[in-house]
Formats: structure tokens, sequence, C-alpha cells
């Protein structure tokens, strides 16, 4: 089943606000095994120049991938969860992440193509503060394998 190109531009906003708190950013520290204390030490943060605890700079794969979940889980894209694989991810800031963030997002499908017999599903994530203010940008490639 091929993916439905009408798609493109289609918009998932994120169902509700993502609070980024220190016991989410330790844990995801933990998890990528990186004992940089900015993520962890709130004095260790600010003694950088932070108003709190900082994220690690991959840490917004977690709104990209809530946000391709709802795309994917949209049976009228056409997308066979079973045959997907991630292909590629980049992230573009306007400043860190950091404790406290109150984010609103939105995921978009950017890009439908076939390429060697497999799908690419592009799919961006923009996250914004409470303020209204740009974070981050994440921009999350999947391929769906042929058949």
């Amino acid at each position: 089943m091929a993916i439905n190109p009408d798609y493109l531009g289609r918009e998932y906003p994120a169902p509700e606000s993502y609070e980024v708190t220190r016991g989410k950013i330790r844990e995801f520290a933990e998890a990528v095994n990186d004992p940089n204390p900015v993520y962890t030490d709130a004095a260790s943060a600010k003694a950088a120049g932070y108003p709190d605890v900082i994220a690690p700079p991959t840490f917004p794969v977690i709104l990209g991938m809530a946000g391709s979940a709802h795309a994917i889980a949209d049976p009228a894209l056409g997308v066979d969860f079973s045959r997907v694989v991630h292909g590629d991810q980049s992230f573009h800031y306007s400043r860190p992440l950091h404790a406290g963030d109150v984010l609103s997002s939105v995921t978009r499908i950017t890009g439908i193509k076939s390429l060697g017999g497999n799908e690419l599903l592009t799919l961006e994530t923009v996250a914004d503060d409470a303020d209204g203010e740009h974070v981050v940008t994440t921009t999350m490639m999947l391929v769906v394998r042929g058949e």
C-alpha cells in the first residue's frame, strides 16, 4: 500500500502541551549515557549561563516521535508500521530546552517520495514555548520498506 501523496502538508497538532522537567531531562541523559552535569545539576547549568538544567541535544526526538505517531496512526495515510525504519533525524534550535519549558508542537508531513522500491516519509515537528517563541524544529525521515 502506497503512502497517500494527498497528505503532503497535513498537520498534526499535539493534543496537549509538553512540560520539560528536570526528571525527564535526567532520565533522557541517563538513557543516552551522557554524564554532562548541565543535564542533571541546576548549579552547574546556572554556572554555564542557563536558567535551569538543559536537555541533551537529541531530547526533542520525544516530541517528534509523538507527532509522527499521530500521523502514522492515520489509516488514510497508508503507512504499514511493521515496515517502518528510522532513516534520518535532525534538530534546529533557537535556544536550548531547559527544565520549566512548556512546549506546544505541531507535526507536519513535509515529504513523501518513492526511492528504490521504498517510500520515504518526512515529518517536521516545530516546538514553541509558552510565549509562542520558536525553540526547536526536529525533522525525521522514515523509510517504509517495500515488499
